[in-house]
């Protein structure tokens, strides 16, 4: 799946917050779009204080210092792509939006609407929504809502996909953007996202796969495409590699066995010269 950019990467740029746990957030996006053979830039929203199943805190930056970031990306660098992840607030929609508009060349937009976490903690203040309806989607190539997020945007209950479908369509005439709907959390055999754009729907299946953290997959799968988008791949193409990559991303997932407190005070209890 890698993609040999040696000489020459495209620039990715991730607006997004900082997971410390690195499976999701920006600390993702750098994985994939370096993985995928970008240069990947950041600039951080906020910083959380989380792990898979657990957000303990969250500290947002000011927004003039996000869209400083932004900026400086576009000044220093020729920036093929740009992806959102979390901005969990409207003073920050707003600076990303106003910055991005800004832009004399302005490359395609990938917006994940990080709504609410893996574990249920919200990650977007609730007033927060309608500055994404307002700013953010007027500029957005594509929005990868999971099944949550499209029923905040859409307001439908999507619990098939025939519902999706009907809510990815009024979406797209609604913003005249693509929406790519995602359907893992319908927990059926396989994991269909449909890709709703003007011309209709495309479909896009793999094997769904239970028993597994999904902490950061939405982020990776929207970086992939990001990525491919700025090697000058179709949307179609770029959701079609991004899906491989995903399936094989969460296929080959990485599990470590948690030490409990007890278990690591026993543990050191019997290192040697501890007697």
């Amino acid at each position: 799946m890698n993609q040999p950019f040696l000489k020459n990467p495209p620039v990715v740029l991730t607006i997004a917050g900082s997971d410390n746990s690195c499976g999701a957030g920006a600390q993702a996006d750098l994985k994939t779009i370096t993985a995928l053979g970008g240069y990947a830039q950041t600039a951080i929203t906020c910083v959380v204080a989380e792990v898979p199943g657990r957000v303990e805190a969250i500290q947002q930056v000011r927004a003039d210092i996000v869209a400083a970031q932004i900026r400086l990306s576009f000044e220093a660098f020729p920036v093929a792509a740009v992806k959102t992840g979390m901005l969990f607030s409207t003073p920050i929609i707003r600076a990303v939006a106003s910055t991005l508009a800004a832009c004399k060349k302005f490359p395609p937009l990938v917006v994940d609407p990080v709504m609410v976490a893996s574990s249920g903690d919200p990650l977007l203040k609730a007033s927060a929504v309608k500055a994404y309806r307002d700013l953010i989607f007027p500029l957005a190539t594509l929005v990868t809502p999971n099944l949550d997020e499209l029923r905040i945007l859409s307001g439908m209950p999507c619990r098939n996909l025939d519902e999706m479908k009907a809510a990815g369509e009024k979406l797209v005439n609604r913003h005249g953007c693509a929406f790519l709907l995602k359907g893992g959390h319908l927990c059926e055999k396989e994991a269909t996202d449909i890709l709703a754009t003007q011309d209709g729907f495309e479909i896009f299946v793999a094997p769904f796969r239970r028993k597994i953290d999904a902490h950061g997959t939405g982020c990776t799968f929207s970086a992939a495409i990001t990525t491919f988008l700025a090697a000058g791949l179709s949307l179609s193409e770029s959701v079609g590699h991004a899906k491989k990559y995903i399936t094989r991303a969460i296929e080959e997932h990485l599990r470590w066995k948690q030490t409990t407190a007890l278990e690591h005070r026993m543990q050191k209890a019997h290192l040697p010269g501890m007697d």
